[in-house]
């Protein structure tokens, strides 16, 4: 129904705009990461969901397509709504979130406010299978994002991830960093994905 609102700030508080448009304040939930970055004057434009009840319609925004296309996935995990959505994306970028649902990073997921380790399950199961790998960012080059990235052997990744949560990283980390080194060496083998992998933590 709508899909963006751009105009300026009239009020900026933890996890909700007020957007001033042709005389109309819009009152619009949003994460906190955005709204802590927002200020009154400023000009802004986020992109729209508009949440339907009996008892109310609530506009939710996010800076970006990508932001709102998650928010979106994440309302469909039962148990989630939107105020464990929003919390979800307060915390945690759509990249982390990419790469921690792909690496099945309970802890991490379990830390979001709201989300305890039975809700990061769910996460994981029900958006593992809904998240493109080609759409999670090589962190350090924003020229990649929204592109295939070409990558080593997956047999190779997965076993240079299990081997760095081995020596203790965190299973999102270590899929970052294994991402990148493939990203920077397509065929390279098990040690060198490793050695440059390490590099990058």
């Amino acid at each position: 129904m709508i899909a963006f609102i751009k105009g300026t700030a009239a009020d900026a508080s933890d996890g909700c705009l007020i957007i001033e448009n042709n005389g109309i304040g819009y009152r619009i939930l949003v994460p906190g990461r955005l709204s802590d970055r927002v200020h009154r004057g400023d000009d802004v434009m986020v992109y729209t969901h508009l949440g339907v009840r009996e008892d109310a319609l609530t506009l939710y925004g996010f800076a970006t397509r990508d932001d709102l296309s998650l928010f979106r996935l994440l309302l469909g995990v039962s148990g989630i709504g939107p105020k464990g959505a929003l919390s979800v994306l307060s915390v945690m970028s759509a990249e982390d979130l990419r790469f921690a649902v792909l690496a099945e990073d309970l802890r991490t997921l379990s830390k979001i406010p709201g989300i305890g380790r039975k809700t990061a399950q769910k996460l994981v199961l029900e958006l593992k299978d809904k998240i493109d790998i080609r759409d999670a960012a090589v962190i350090g080059d924003s020229s990649a994002a929204g592109t295939a990235v070409p990558t080593a052997d997956e047999a190779a990744q997965s076993e240079a991830v299990m081997a760095l949560t081995a020596l203790g990283y965190p299973s999102a980390e270590a899929y970052k960093a294994v991402r990148t080194a493939a990203a920077l060496k397509p065929d390279a083998a098990v040690e060198d994905l490793l050695k440059t992998a390490l590099k990058q933590l």
